[in-house]
């Protein structure tokens, strides 16, 4: 990889939750999908973090930040308001969750706001935020070489005709498997994947969690990454934004233009980095990495994939 580290902006919530799980609970714990994004970013590229939080928000959280080296110069702290708050209970199986309490707070009145010289970030991603937002901020910048976003099931149901503007913009959009197929009407997700890129998507990964990630690229080829199987995950919270966190880091890193084989390979990272992240209430594993565990890691899921010792029938 190139030693040049190229700004990467990220646009998101950045969050207080309360998480429950069958084996444990963290009351405080800090996430949002820019969160996550920024702290598994990080490793590849030079990450900047729009977002708002209020007086509440922790001040160890914001050393982690510098620690980390994401600038969070776009970080609104609203010193009379309280940070958007996110509480859930994790089913046995660790992939269900129910959502008990949800306190949008500063998030509710959220508009992005860019420092001097965001504009010009070089790569972008719109995490899960409002699709008029997000092409807000499209709209600001000063051509950016790759754009990536989120989205979730809310903006499908109440903002459709934004979101599909907002998708025909990008370079690559990210959705779990059940946005796509509501986002398509179809249950077969080759088909939904056709569907989603017929409206404009050119790159789409849809992330299946446990099972891994499907790539749909904009030559028709398809891609699937594996998920790394793991004895225990204390955590699932921010697994999909740690992905696209390794996922744009990587491709900025490169600085290649996104093509078959840059994105497999981003793939395997952003699968990477989502492994750590559950290995961990918050973003704890994912302050604790350095190069050599990520590569070490990414070796893994290389080996899990690996079939150039597999013999066909004769």
């Amino acid at each position: 990889m190139s030693v040049e580290r190229p700004d990467l902006l990220v646009v998101g919530s950045v969050a207080i939750d309360w998480i429950i799980t069958p084996s444990a609970e963290r009351e405080e714990s800090v996430g949002g999908s820019a969160t996550f994004f920024a702290m598994a970013a990080a490793y590849f590229a030079s990450v900047r973090l729009v977002g708002v939080v209020g007086a509440d928000f922790p001040q160890r959280t914001l050393a982690d930040f510098r620690a980390a080296g994401v600038d969070a110069a776009g970080l609104r702290i609203v010193e009379d308001g309280l940070t958007f708050r996110w509480k859930g209970r994790y089913h046995e199986n660790m992939n269900d969750r129910t959502t008990l309490e949800t306190h949008l707070n500063v998030f509710e009145s959220f508009v992005p706001s860019l420092p001097p010289g965001y504009e010009s970030s070089e790569y972008l991603f719109l995490a899960n935020i409002q699709p008029q937002l997000q092409l807000q901020v499209f709209e600001r910048m000063v051509g950016p070489r790759l754009c990536g976003m989120d989205t979730m099931n809310l903006w499908i149901d109440v903002a459709r005709d934004d979101l599909l503007r907002v998708i025909a913009k990008v370079d690559v959009l990210t959705i779990n498997e059940e946005e796509a197929r509501l986002l398509t009407g179809e249950h077969n997700l080759v088909k939904a994947a056709r569907g989603i890129q017929r409206m404009g998507a050119r790159n789409l990964v849809i992330k299946r969690g446990e099972y891994g990630a499907l790539l749909f690229d904009e030559s028709g080829d398809f891609f699937v990454a594996p998920a790394l199987p793991l004895e225990e995950v204390i955590d699932p919270t921010g697994a999909g934004d740690s992905f696209a966190g390794g996922f744009m880091g990587y491709l900025a890193r490169r600085g290649v233009p996104p093509s078959g084989a840059s994105l497999r390979t981003a793939m395997i990272y952003g699968s990477v980095m989502a492994s750590f992240c559950v290995e961990g209430f918050s973003y704890d594993r994912l302050r604790e990495l350095d190069a050599a565990a990520i590569q070490a890691r990414f070796r893994r899921f290389a080996q899990l994939t690996d079939f150039a010792h597999a013999h066909l029938l004769s």
